[in-house]
């Protein structure tokens, strides 16, 4: 059998054509959209454990990438893309993506090991103690007014009832009450004073930072429930990772010629 030139040239054509369509999920306006677009996006929904692959998932990802073509060709016709505001957002997108490419790469090459995690773990109980405290507080502007609160409650009035007049309007309403914490959730000078205290005792003193003058009540001690190694691992690891890239960070721009 002979193909004539015309059948001839449109057999050629098919088969060039099947290559290249396949390469493309769809020819919006003449711009093609690859196959590869929404296989990447695909991998990005499935690493999220959001669904499986699936040709349903395919071809909700195959419409939306049209729409978005669509969109996109009619605001570029519009003149949004010459636009100074929205350069600057593609300018801002463009540099956040690389410079995570290039965050991911370091932390990649420099990894937080289990030993890092232990360490800072350890460090953190170390900080916080083995015990903590329920907290009340009354908190004066002057260190006058809180010796006058001492008195009254070395007089006999009571600690929850003085702490109604406390510049803390927060915990005023409750007695001065700040509930359970450990000591290193608060000031060093406050949380020195009250660790120095025995169940229901007051300061002596009123003790200063910078928020005011405060007298300080202990109404409990108890062990320390602290988050065990494994349930704060990933945040750990996320904190040492940032160290790192901050680190990493000033190190560059130390070599950088700034001007």
């Amino acid at each position: 059998m002979t193909f004539k030139p015309a059948k001839l040239l449109i057999a050629l054509l098919a088969v060039i054509a099947v290559p290249a369509f396949a390469q493309n999920v769809a020819v919006v306006n003449g711009k093609a959209i690859p196959t590869s677009r929404v296989d990447a996006v695909v991998k990005q929904v499935v690493a999220q454990g959001q669904q499986p692959d699936s040709p349903q998932l395919r071809d909700l990802i195959k419409k939306d990438l049209i729409g978005r073509e669509v969109l996109m060709q009619e605001a570029e016709k519009q003149g949004f893309a010459k636009d100074a505001a929205v350069k600057a957002q593609v300018e801002n997108a463009r540099q956040a993506i690389i410079i995570n490419a290039l965050v991911g790469d370091y932390i990649k090459k420099n990894p937080v090991t289990d030993a890092d995690i232990k360490a800072e773990y350890d460090k953190f109980v170390a900080q916080n103690g083995d015990k903590e405290y329920h907290v009340r507080h009354i908190m004066m502007a002057t260190e006058a007014e809180a010796n006058d609160v001492i008195a009254k409650i070395k007089g006999g009035a009571k600690f929850e009832e003085l702490a109604k007049n406390s510049k803390d309007t927060g915990s005023a309403a409750n007695g001065g009450d700040l509930d359970w914490a450990v000591p290193a959730a608060f000031p060093p000078a406050f949380s020195a004073a009250f660790v120095a205290l025995q169940k229901g005792q007051v300061t002596e003193k009123p003790v200063q930072t910078p928020n005011g003058f405060h007298v300080i009540k202990v109404d409990d001690i108890r062990a320390a429930k602290l988050p065990t190694l494994e349930e704060v691992k990933p945040q750990v690891a996320e904190a040492l990772a940032q160290k790192k890239v901050q680190a990493y960070q000033e190190e560059l721009v130390k070599k950088a010629k700034v001007q």
